[in-house]
């Protein structure tokens, strides 16, 4: 049963209904057709311009802001946003493949990186003739659009076209925000996981298992949007009409987790062990401890007196993303939505691994953001736009510093 709003379809009587179609009129033009897929996506498209055009700005203002920045202090734009840290991981895979054994040192195992983002880099560049990190980072660019349209597209069926504009620029301007146009996973991930989402709140099973399945080989955290596609999809199949059996959301919940569980047996063949992947990821020192270590992390980073700025921000989202889940959960969020931020949650502040990425492995959880669109798209115009205004120069100054003070990767 899809979430929302849906329009109510009346029944017709027996004085209004017509008993047959006139000879005169075939039955295609006797009913209205509906209309074309293109049709269709050209009018959503219509619908979404103003959240990918206020996205759109807030994007463009943080990578002005950056490319200032790193102009004046003669680092290479084009390296940092697509050739630096992770984007060259994954431009080394698309390039050469994964690695055949497990190895013994640490942070040095590609196996840990999932296959879909640098698969679709090496079909770009067998199409485009074009530098792979070029590619890279297209692909990149336009998935940030994607999700920014699937976002409004979740927040518009859930309250309104106005709360759906407000959180797709809210996205758009999290403190990490730079990396949706790097040559990160970020963008593509959250695309697909705003779709599956929205999937399944309009009842589209098949297309949300798809979506979920392909989540499930680009990043680790695709095990969360799975779990929520199927655990929604079962429970639909508790309330089955009599007579009728819905096998779409059977399917729909068989295809979710098949991504993310197809790419850990793979690494297992690959190396010769059933725990392959679990085994690189202890490598690169991600391992899940119930929230310990990022605990004793944040009360290190609150004894010092002047702890990094980026670590500090990193720190504050993290507290703020679960509040937020804590409003989320009072404001009675569809099931879908609370599992998919519960569990990423989990896996993002359970994990005792690197501390500083944690800002960006949060930024998928749009979801997490709805409590505060809703309350800014009630609230009085000149408040919304002075609070999206200072989020996004927020933003891009954070933005700026993520890549040019930190010293680390974001």
């Amino acid at each position: 049963m899809p979430y929302g709003p849906t329009p109510e379809t009346p029944t017709p009587s027996a004085s209004t209904a017509p008993s047959r179609v006139p000879a005169s009129r075939s039955p295609r033009t006797a009913a209205h057709p509906s209309p074309r897929f293109p049709a269709r996506a050209a009018r959503a498209l219509r619908h979404a311009s103003p959240a990918l055009l206020a996205y759109a700005a807030v994007r463009v203002i943080g990578a002005l802001v950056f490319a200032l920045w790193a102009r004046r202090e003669h680092r290479g734009v084009w390296h940092l946003l697509a050739e630096s840290w992770d984007c060259d991981w994954y431009l080394k895979i698309a390039g050469n493949g994964y690695a055949h054994t497990l190895g013994t040192q640490f942070d040095a195992n590609n196996l840990a990186f999932f296959p879909l983002y640098p698969l679709l880099v090496r079909a770009g560049e067998a199409v485009a003739p074009e530098p792979r990190g070029a590619v890279g980072l297209a692909i990149s660019v336009g998935c940030s659009f994607l999700a920014a349209w699937g976002i409004f597209a979740v927040g518009d069926r859930l309250y309104g076209r106005r709360a759906g504009i407000v959180l797709a620029t809210l996205w758009g301007s999290l403190p990490v925000a730079l990396v949706q146009w790097m040559g990160y996973t970020e963008s593509l991930f959250t695309a697909l996981t705003a779709w599956a989402l929205y999937a399944v709140l309009t009842g589209r099973w098949v297309w949300a298992g798809t979506l979920a399945a392909l989540a499930g080989l680009t990043r680790p955290t695709g095990v969360a949007l799975a779990a929520a596609v199927s655990l929604t999809a079962l429970l639909t199949l508790r309330r089955r009409t009599a007579g009728h059996f819905p096998l779409r959301a059977l399917l729909g919940a068989l295809l979710a987790p098949l991504g993310w569980l197809a790419y850990v047996a793979w690494v297992g063949l690959r190396l010769g062990r059933w725990d392959g992947y679990f085994a690189v990821q202890k490598l690169w020192h991600n391992e899940w401890d119930g929230g310990v270590g990022t605990l004793r992390t944040m009360y290190d980073l609150l004894s010092v007196t002047r702890p990094q700025l980026f670590l500090t921000m990193v720190t504050a989202t993290l507290l703020a993303a679960a509040a937020l889940f804590v409003l989320s959960v009072g404001d009675r969020q569809p099931l879908p939505l609370l599992v998919f931020s519960g569990l990423l949650l989990a896996i993002v502040l359970g994990s005792k691994g690197v501390y500083f990425p944690r800002a960006r492995f949060l930024m998928p959880g749009f979801p997490l953001l709805l409590p505060v669109a809703v309350a800014l798209a009630r609230a009085r115009t000149h408040v919304a736009v002075t609070v999206l205004v200072s989020a996004a120069v927020t933003s891009a100054a954070f933005g700026g510093h993520m890549l040019l003070a930190w010293l680390g990767p974001p």
